[in-house]
Formats: structure tokens, C-alpha cells, sequence
């Protein structure tokens, strides 16, 4: 139980490792400005402000350095450098911006604590601190963890309004009037008499003064781009074509490489025999790489080929060869010396648990499955080697990571790696890491001096992916008077974080949060509720896949709430109304009632409603999913989802960003696993890993909601959600309760 002695107990641990990251990092690391990458390249008459922003007679520059992997990210972080700019949409030209402990991350350190997000208590946000400053020190440029507008919201803005301030005081010492009878509109400062000076004109001026630190953002009733529709930047490029993804790249003299690696994840490369494919059209060389085998040749269709052609022996897989095997160690591992962490006990769980009448009492166990990230563009690189000089061309959600790893194989300093960050054709996780970088590298290594391409086929893109984490809940629960009374939720996993650090080379500090997410951190008031995290040892390798773990834990709390709820005979959106004690959170559950003219799970004939609420990333989201029971089997007819993310920055991104999630959660429950047998994933295309078709997609209303006392991403929330919605509805229209994704293997879709 917490009682008062242990939460200060933990509360003390806290406070104390937050204090002694002071100590040790020091005042002043945190307090230090990083290196600004944009001054190795300045040229003459350009003024560069900071790390985003950059204007000489040419142009406005502005630095999107969180990656653009489909999601719009770099025309949201455009923007909010353009508010405070007072720049106009088409007045400037935006670029990814080189890997730089200059664009640090310090949004994820709201995830990497133990403490729900409405906990503000000094404690609580001590180790926030903290951690934002270790993450500030340790330089750490990411994309992931829907960080990208709740790092950027006030960072950004403020970097425009530095910019705005100079270019003002640039003005003033030019005319001789006093910054403070100086505006700012379109791209350009306004004298008291009405004349301009366009910024391009400024650059030089400007380039000579002291950048002005001290600004003001401007109040919100000022804002002209947040939180209006915006056209997205790449929206017209898309649409024409004309858009270059990092698959597309094309440089002088440049060969085409494919790789053939052993399929069991990590296996070695016995031996292998290349005569068939060394006489094939085009090839130009043949070398062995990591586990593997590459083919350079003269395209990539030819180089696919010729691959192909390839013969070789793999070593055994070093985690168990069936998927059979998988399961039984994730189900041996709720023995207490796999317990990672008890994340939640409040109440008198067991003491509920066992004075409950039989009868009253339910247990469950839930399932979810290995699942692929299988981004429309396949894994590429781009790499050039030299003595002197590495560059990559590369769509990579951490940069540096990638830039470090580069430098590693080539035996160079990282100064010497130049890292060129692409446009991605998605990503949900798949461009954290870095094997096609690492490939890519070992071939240019080859072939000195020659810009060498590596695409993955479809297969190796499946076959080498890191999935999604397997997991397994077993979760005990009473009812009485009609009321949910008592939920146990005991998890097991494999650690996804633990299977990314030891890629990168560094141990697991402390227990896995991603095992509980978005079932510890319900926020309901439930009299007795405990949830424990059980770590099933490593089985094949995991990585982080769009909402983590969030994608299974909030399957099964709230999948099981749901059915407490029905045993107890209560509403299923009464009842959470009644169990919820956070008031942002309720009144999403309040929006998603109203969006939906609630009336029951069973609004008629053949007809289910399933509600459901996850919090993850710090955001609530409530979501209504909508059946039709058939002969045909079962068809999506409508969803409603709510979810408070503080600001809306742009409103069809936003809107367009929650509908992608809803699809996203719910194509994956229905249909999508990753399996092996003989050590391989059995799924190598999408023939075999089939998402939600067109034809399946269901009407999806959206609401934003702006209560929340901190701006939060809008990626990844919508997707855990969907799943237990979609399982409470079946449940509502069919009777049948799905407690294991995907659900079709007990129901039939339409």
C-alpha cells in the first residue's frame, strides 16, 4: 500500500537523485548555451540569429530540426518561429537543420518519470527539472514521443521573437529612430512614417549587432498562425510529386546497393556464395557486411536482383526459433523475481479480492502481439566515405545517435560525419534505428569516394524490423452495489527500452515505464487498484512502435475496466464519469459523450457502442467506437474521439494527425501481428500484414480540447484507445468479449 511512509520514502529518493544531478552535472552545464551549428557555415552579410533562424539578402531561413516523418512538423515548427517573426506563410524557406546538441529535447523527460502527469508537487516536478537538464547536457536531438510541439511551443517562439527584436534594433541604429517607435509586419520593419525595410535588407545590419536576449512573446489574442488552419509546406510537393523523400535522392556518380541478412534477427552469416550473381547485368561488387551480404551495382532493380541470386548459410536465431516459445516465457514471467516495478497500489487489493463473493469476482487475460512498423517508404541511406570526410543522406529521428554510430565504423571523429536529414515516408518508430545507416556505411567503406545508395526491399524491411513489444496482462477485479470496487492489472513484457539501449550500448537504469504506460496512470478513483510490471528477459528484439507501450497496457486496463463495468450492471461511460477524479480528463470523457449523443452500448438492433479512455504522453484521450453486426460480420461505422493536448497549434494537422492514429490503432487490432517460426518473422509483406482498407474506414470526428496546463503532442495519443473501444463495442453487439489482438482471429471484418 502508499501510505504516507512510502511516498515519502520515494519522495525523498527522488528529490535527492534530482539534487545530486545538480551537483554532479553542475549549475553550470545546465546553464550553458550550446555551440550554435549554424556559424560553421556563415557567410558574409548573413545574419544568424540562433540555431533557427537565419536571414541574409536572399531570404528568410527558418530550422525545423525535429524530423518530418509525414506528420507536418516542419510546417508546425515554421510556424511558431514565424509568429513571433511576424512573417507571412511563403516568406521563408525552412530546413532540417545538422545534427546539434543545440536542438536538445527536453519534452521526454515528462515521460522518463515515475509520477502522474497532474502531479505537480515539488517533488514531482524536481526530477522534471532534472532530467530536462540531463537531457539539455547530454545534447539529445530526438523525434519521438509526440515531443515535437511541446518542446518547440515556447523554444521556437522565443527564437523568433530574438530575431524580431535584433532585426528592430538593426533598424533603429540604420534610421535613427528608437526601437521603441519600431513595429514589425510581413517580413519587414515599419518606420513611424510607414517606410519598410524588408529583413533581406537588414541582413547585413542586422549580422553587426549584439542579438537582443531579453524579449517578450506575444500575449495569445496577438497570434495570427497558431491556432488557425495553416496549408501544410509539403502539401503541393506531395501532390505534384515533386517532393524528394530520402529514397529518392540522386546523386552524381552514384551506385545502387541491396543487402541480403540473415533473417533470424542478430543470426550470424554462415557462408555464402556469390558466383550466379557476380555475372548478372550491372553488378559491380559483391562484399559481406553485418550478418550479411551486399550487392552494388548500377541500379537498384538490378542490384534487387543480383541479391537475390545470393546463396547463403544463416546461423541460428539467438532467441527461441517459435513464436509458441515466445508466448511461454512472457506467460512464466509473473513470478515475483521478474516483478519490475509495483507502479500503482492503492486500497486493500488483495484484501478486496479475496472477501469478494464468487460470482462477483472476474479474471482475464489479455494478449498483444509483436506488430511491424511498415512505413510506406522502406528503410534507405545514402553514404559517402572518404579519409577525410563521411557524409549521409538519411531520414533519421536521432541524428546524432546515427552521426556517433557512423563515426564508429569509420574510425573518424564525429566532426567528421556530416549527417543530411531527409523527409521520411513514415516512420511510427521504425527511423529510431539505425541498421540501413550502419549498412549503408559498411558498404561506402568498400568503395571509397562513390556516393553509395541502399535501399531495403519490402521483405528486408519487414524481416528487419524491430517490432512492437510482446505482452501479456492477467487482471482480477470485483464489483459490488453496482459499482466497479477492485482492479488488479499485472503485466509482463519484454523491456522495448532495454532492447534499444543495448543497441546503443548502455544498460537499462531502472525499471521499464513502458510496460505500464497508459494503465498505471489511469485516473480514476478506483477504491482498490494496483497494477505490477513484470519483465519478461529479452526474446526477439523490440523498438519503440507508435505509442509504445501504451498500445497494450491501455488495451488491458481498459478493456477490463469494461468489463467490470458490464458484470457490475453500470453504463460503461456513467461509470467512468463516476471513477474519474482528474477534471481535464473528465471533461473529455464529457466531450466524447456529447460528440456522440450517448444513449448506451446498445443503441439498436445489431448494434454496439464501446467507449473507451487511455492517457498517454500526458494527454487524455476518450474515444467512441460505433458497430454494425452483420451475416457478413462486423463493420466500423463510426468514431468519435476527444483528447485535451493545451493548445491546438494548427487545427488540420491536428485534426488530420488524430484521424491518422484512430486508423492506425484501429487497422492494427483488427488485423496485424508479427510472428516466427524458425527463428523468422512470418510476415514479409502486406499481403500478409494487412492495415485497416479504404473501403473498412469508418466517419472519424475529432475534438480538441484545451483545458490541460501544458501544451502536448497529439502523434500518438489517439492510438491507444482504439483498440479497447473497438473490443468494448464487438462486445456490446456481439456478446463476444476480445481480450487478444488481432481481433480477427475470432471475428470477421467488413
Amino acid at each position: 500500500m502508499s501510505g504516507p511512509a512510502s511516498i515519502a520514502r520515494r519522495g525523498f529518493l527522488v528529490a535527492s537523485a534530482a539534487i545530486a544531478g545538480g551537483v554532479a552535472f553542475g549549475i553550470y552545464l545546465v546553464r550553458k548555451t550550446p555551440a550554435n551549428p549554424l556559424l560553421d557555415e556563415r557567410h558574409d552579410g548573413e545574419a544568424i540569429f540562433n540555431p533557427w533562424v537565419k536571414i541574409d539578402a536572399q531570404g528568410v531561413t527558418l530550422i525545423a530540426p525535429h524530423t518530418d516523418l509525414g506528420q507536418g512538423v516542419r510546417s508546425v515548427q515554421a510556424a511558431l518561429i514565424a509568429e513571433e517573426l511576424d512573417l507571412d506563410w511563403g516568406q521563408f524557406s525552412v530546413e532540417p537543420g545538422p545534427p546539434s546538441a543545440a536542438y536538445y529535447n527536453t519534452a521526454l523527460a515528462d515521460e522518463q518519470v515515475p509520477f502522474l502527469s497532474t502531479d505537480t508537487g515539488l517533488t514531482a516536478e524536481a526530477l522534471r527539472s532534472a532530467m530536462g537538464g540531463l537531457f539539455k547536457i547530454l545534447g539529445l536531438q530526438l523525434t519521438g514521443g509526440s515531443s515535437t510541439v511541446p518542446d518547440s511551443f515556447v523554444k521556437l517562439r522565443q527564437a523568433g521573437a530574438v530575431a524580431r527584436e535584433t532585426l528592430k534594433l538593426a533598424a533603429s541604429r540604420r534610421s535613427g529612430v528608437p526601437v521603441e517607435q519600431l513595429r514589425t509586419e510581413h517580413g519587414s520593419v515599419v518606420l513611424p512614417d510607414g517606410r519598410r525595410l524588408p529583413y533581406t535588407a537588414l541582413a547585413q545590419d542586422a549580422s553587426a549587432v549584439e542579438t537582443v536576449q531579453d524579449v517578450k512573446l506575444r500575449d495569445p489574442s496577438q497570434w495570427r498562425l497558431i491556432g488557425k488552419p495553416m496549408p501544410r509546406l509539403d502539401i503541393v510537393p506531395k501532390s505534384t510529386g515533386t517532393l524528394k523523400f530520402g529514397i529518392d535522392l540522386r546523386l552524381e556518380g552514384m551506385l545502387h546497393a541491396a543487402v541480403k541478412v540473415n533473417p533470424r534477427q542478430g543470426g550470424p552469416m554462415l557462408r555464402f556464395d556469390a558466383k550466379a550473381a557476380s555475372a548478372m547485368r550491372g553488378v559491380k561488387k559483391i562484399v559481406a557486411v553485418t550478418n550479411g551480404v551486399a550487392v552494388i551495382a548500377d541500379n537498384t532493380w538490378r542490384a534487387f536482383q543480383a541479391v537475390n541470386a545470393v546463396q547463403a548459410d544463416w546461423g541460428p536465431a539467438p532467441y527461441p526459433a517459435e513464436q509458441a516459445e515466445h508466448w511461454r516465457a512472457v506467460s512464466e514471467s509473473f513470478v515475483p523475481e521478474r516483478l519490475d516495478k509495483e507502479w500503482r497500489n492503492d486500497g486493500q487489493v488483495d484484501a478486496a479480492l479475496g472477501g469478494t463473493a464468487l460470482g462477483a469476482a472476474l479474471n482475464a487475460e489479455y494478449r498483444a502481439p509483436y506488430l511491424a512498423h511498415a512505413p510506406m517508404e522502406p528503410l534507405s541511406a545514402v553514404a559517402r566515405v572518404t579519409p577525410q570526410r563521411v557524409d549521409i543522406w538519411v531520414g533519421s529521428q536521432v541524428p546524432r545517435f546515427a552521426q556517433e554510430k557512423v563515426a564508429r565504423i569509420c574510425g573518424v571523429g564525429i566532426e567528421a560525419v556530416h549527417l543530411h536529414n531527409q523527409y521520411c515516408g513514415g516512420s511510427f518508430g521504425h527511423r529510431l534505428e539505425f541498421e540501413n545507416i550502419t549498412l549503408a556505411t559498411e558498404i561506402a567503406r568498400q568503395m571509397p569516394g562513390t556516393p553509395i545508395k541502399l535501399t531495403f526491399s519490402r521483405e528486408e524491411d519487414f524481416a528487419h524490423d524491430f517490432p512492437r513489444q510482446i505482452t501479456m496482462s492477467r487482471a482480477r477485479g470485483s464489483v459490488r452495489d453496482g459499482q466497479v470496487e477492485a482492479l488488479s492489472l499485472d503485466i509482463a513484457s519484454v523491456s522495448v527500452s532495454a532492447s534499444q539501449m543495448k543497441r546503443l550500448g548502455q544498460p537499462m537504469p531502472g525499471p521499464d515505464g513502458q510496460i505500464p504506460a497508459g494503465a498505471w496512470n489511469l485516473p480514476y478513483a478506483l477504491p482498490h487498484f494496483r497494477v505490477r510490471a513484470y519483465r519478461v528477459p529479452e526474446l526477439a528484439p523490440t523498438s519503440s512502435w507508435r505509442s509504445v507501450g501504451a498500445s497494450s497496457a491501455g488495451f488491458f486496463a481498459d478493456g477490463f475496466l469494461d468489463e467490470l463495468i458490464h458484470a457490475a450492471g453500470a453504463d460503461p461511460l456513467r461509470e467512468r464519469l463516476r471513477l474519474m477524479r482528474d477534471p481535464v480528463a473528465r471533461q473529455v470523457l464529457e466531450a466524447v459523450a456529447t460528440m456522440s449523443n450517448w444513449q448506451g452500448a446498445r443503441p439498436g438492433q445489431g448494434r454496439g457502442r464501446g467507449v473507451a479512455f487511455v492517457e498517454s504522453f500526458g494527454v487524455p484521450c476518450a474515444m467512441v467506437v460505433e458497430v454494425t453486426k452483420s451475416e457478413q460480420g462486423i463493420r466500423i461505422d463510426k468514431v468519435w474521439v476527444a483528447l485535451d493536448v493545451g493548445k491546438v497549434v494548427d487545427p488540420v494537422n491536428f485534426d488530420n494527425q488524430v484521424k491518422g492514429g484512430v486508423v492506425w490503432g484501429l487497422g492494427h487490432a483488427m488485423n496485424c501481428e508479427t510472428t516466427y517460426a524458425d527463428g523468422m518473422a512470418q510476415q514479409s509483406n502486406f499481403h500478409a500484414y494487412q492495415g485497416m482498407r479504404l473501403h473498412q474506414c469508418p466517419t472519424i470526428e475529432v475534438q480538441g480540447l484545451e483545458h490541460g496546463a501544458k501544451v502536448r503532442g497529439a502523434g500518438e495519443p489517439p492510438v491507444p484507445p482504439a483498440a479497447p473501444a473497438l473490443a468494448n463495442a464487438i462486445f456490446a453487439a456481439t456478446g463476444v468479449r476480445l481480450r487478444e489482438m488481432p481481433f480477427s482471429k475470432q471475428v470477421t471484418f467488413v
